[in-house]
């Protein structure tokens, strides 16, 4: 048991530093952009809800669905929620060692994007990809503050729990080359 125990935190491991991509930072001083078929807007309850082929863009994030909600805090935090059969979003990450930031892509039946807090989270048929790496499971969360990343096969339950199992696919890396 301590062995599997130990097998599994290793596997853990190898996928948060597989994964590991801040958002790119630039992206919360943009504006959003949305489009769509159609729109309602409830100024006193700060909530759009855009319906039909929807388009929302902010920096590097994209993000297509069937239906958005954007909602917007006394702050000036957005949170959107969009469903779809599947709702799609991608961003780049920052930049690293001068390298261009690497592209995440994610889908899910609902995509929940906190601004304030930093985080996504996939519900039902959630996938992530970034480069050739790919995970899935019912529930994804990625905290683009802590680079924290978690699978499970359904929101809350761990990930052995039955009904369903996480996958992942991790592409070895190459080592850097020597001048």
């Amino acid at each position: 048991m301590i062995l599997r125990s130990a097998h599994v935190l290793a596997i853990l491991l190898f996928l948060t530093s597989a994964f590991s991509a801040r958002a790119e930072k630039a992206d919360r001083e943009k504006p959003t952009q949305v489009e769509a078929n159609r729109m309602t807007s409830d100024e006193a309850r700060r909530i759009s809800i855009f319906e039909g082929n929807v388009l929302l863009t902010k920096g590097t994030i994209t993000v297509r669905a069937e239906r958005i909600v954007v909602r917007q805090d006394a702050d000036g935090f957005q949170y959107a929620s969009a469903s779809g059969a599947p709702a799609r979003f991608r961003q780049r990450g920052d930049a690293v060692g001068g390298q261009e930031g690497v592209w995440i892509d994610g889908e899910a039946l609902r995509v929940e994007i906190d601004e304030k807090n930093e985080r996504i989270e996939l519900h039902d048929n959630a996938r992530i990809s970034r480069d050739q790496d790919e995970v899935r499971g019912s529930y994804i969360l990625f905290d683009q503050r802590s680079e924290f990343f978690s699978v499970s096969s359904a929101k809350g339950a761990p990930a052995s729990a039955p009904g369903g199992r996480v996958r992942a696919v991790i592409q070895p890396k190459k080592p850097a080359a020597r001048p």
